[in-house]
């Protein structure tokens, strides 16, 4: 798996310059404090330190480790951290940043489920609860939009994205399918699109 760093999609290289870690120290560092931060989940907090703040990768680059990591077993940032630790340092970095992204959480999680046994009963821990549900949820819907234009330079094209991004919603949120089914199906309708679309662009090239 020791995979060379990807070189700069051009929308980024025509904008801000993309840098690299320059250790593995960095890396584990850089993942902790990206885990301590993602209360209710990771995945806008991840967007924003990797593309915005770090410059470790473009929208693009983004957005093609998070489609890889959400078809593979396991949470998603964890194999986006494990994956992009990988690029850059091997396995080392890939353990380095998986570790920053489990280590401090572990010992927090651990604490609040010992809080929480004492006091889940407590009507105002149960509000603060749901309170925290609903900021992940715009969290990662206001990540969503953020990421949104790069469909636009995606070689299936547009339209094609956004249908498969609405029948994804009406068969998981409507139709109440497996989701293990909807990857499958889209999934592979997606990748055979993709696949005929690059072909075509290849030919033209």
């Amino acid at each position: 798996m020791n995979a060379t760093p990807d070189a700069p999609a051009p929308a980024a290289a025509a904008g801000s310059h993309l840098r690299s870690p320059r250790s593995k120290t960095e890396l584990f560092v850089a993942f902790t404090w990206l885990a301590l931060q993602g209360f209710g989940g990771v995945l806008a907090v991840a967007q924003r330190a990797l593309v915005e703040r770090l410059r470790w990768l473009s929208k693009e680059q983004f957005v093609e480790l998070l489609s890889l990591s959400q078809v593979l077993p396991g949470p998603n940032v964890i194999n986006l951290s494990l994956m992009f630790g990988d690029r850059h340092f091997g396995w080392r970095g890939a353990l380095a940043a998986v570790a920053g992204m489990l280590a401090a959480p572990l010992f927090i999680v651990l604490a609040l489920a010992a809080l929480y046994v004492q006091f889940s009963s407590v009507p105002q821990v149960a509000g603060a609860l749901r309170g925290m549900g609903a900021v992940a949820s715009g969290l990662i819907l206001g990540t969503g939009l953020k990421l949104a234009p790069t469909l636009k330079r995606n070689p299936m094209g547009l339209w094609p994205c956004g249908l498969i991004l609405v029948a994804s919603a009406l068969a998981i949120g409507w139709l109440r399918w497996p989701l293990v089914w909807v990857v499958l199906g889209l999934g592979l309708s997606g990748f055979v699109w993709a696949w005929h679309r690059l072909s075509l662009l290849r030919r033209q090239g």
